[in-house]
């Protein structure tokens, strides 16, 4: 029985370790759902027990959140959004950035592989490409502790290991990467009004500029997530009063302050989905724990995004008038 076991183990740990055989062309014109079973469709190949496919998944994502808001990393025009540098693929010492042969890349330390089969190690070649960050990956060991440290060892930045982590941890909970679905953060039914507040001065407790748009409502109506994400923050901040942060599977962070309470049962580290409440409008903030009514009842709603190096905030308002006409269309 133990020899059996053993061999099972074996037999699966060696498997997770094949190329996979597939030699499908890519194909950048596919529609959104067929793009999204596409990708799942290679996750799921490279997967195995060792390595689920929401990892691989997450760490894809992430580089294709990065791609979309900085200038200085190309885009690829590929299924599979991942790069790999010429050090990491061919190794430091190889003369060739370029190298495509298993074998000398394997004699200098590199770590590009060949992962459809052909004889090629070919950083064009998604399947290459994703076997090469399975393998990686594999290296490390099970578990979420040693998928941090591959994360750490490879992007050297904690703000980057946490947000794909936030991302494996959406696409586990779901069973999917079909997470674009966005809503209007109060039901286009309450007595609401906004404008576009971005950059706007505020005064207490120091000059700055307002970094969001205030929704003004009455007391206690209910606070929407705009999106799926898991909850980083929550709790009381002196400007922002009872307030929660979100982070989504897209690099963004989002920002609900100046609430009268919290959804109940709520905590950080929860996940949620869009269209979920997650609190109640109310006039918090602007002095220490418990400060109320200084301001007309209102959600400063707020959107930061975070590029891999640096996080910002940008105006939220075109997003928020996009979803809100969504809403009242869904519910025509």
């Amino acid at each position: 029985m133990k020899y059996r076991i053993a061999l099972m183990m074996a037999s699966i740990f060696i498997l997770g370790f094949m190329p996979v055989a597939d030699a499908s062309e890519e194909d950048t014109t596919l529609t959104k759902e067929q793009l999204v079973q596409k990708r799942m469709d290679y996750y799921i190949q490279h997967e195995n027990i060792l390595l689920p496919w929401y990892y691989l998944a997450a760490v894809d994502q992430f580089e294709r959140n990065i791609q979309e808001v900085r200038k200085d990393i190309p885009k690829r025009e590929s299924v599979i959004a991942i790069q790999f540098s010429d050090e990491f693929w061919s190794g430091i010492l190889n003369p060739s950035g370029e190298d495509t042969s298993p074998v000398s890349i394997a004699y200098f330390n590199g770590s590009g592989m060949d992962g459809n089969g052909d004889g090629v190690a070919d950083r064009s070649d998604d399947r290459d490409v994703l076997y090469t960050l399975a393998n990686y990956l594999r290296q490390y060991g099970y578990g979420e502790d040693n998928f941090k440290l591959a994360l750490w060892d490879y992007y050297k930045n904690e703000l980057s290991v946490n947000q794909i982590l936030v991302i494996a941890k959406l696409y586990e909970k779901f069973g999917t990467i079909n997470l674009d679905n966005h809503t209007f953060p109060l039901s286009t039914h309450a007595d609401y009004s906004y404008r576009g507040t971005w950059g706007a001065n505020r005064g207490w407790g120091g000059r700055r500029i307002h970094e969001g748009t205030d929704i003004f409502a009455p007391y206690n109506t209910p606070v929407y997530s705009t999106s799926y994400g898991v909850i980083e923050v929550m709790g009381w901040n002196q400007f922002g009063g009872w307030r929660v942060g979100i982070r989504d599977n897209h690099n963004s962070y989002h920002y609900y302050a100046h609430l009268a309470y919290f959804q109940k049962g709520l905590k950080e580290g929860d996940i949620v989905e869009a269209g979920q409440v997650i609190g109640y409008v109310g006039s918090t903030g602007y002095g220490k724990e418990g400060t109320a009514g200084k301001f007309p009842p209102h959600l400063h709603y707020g959107i930061y995004k975070y590029n891999g190096r640096t996080e910002w905030a940008f105006d939220p308002y075109p997003a928020l008038a996009r979803w809100e006409k969504e809403a009242k269309q869904r519910k025509q």
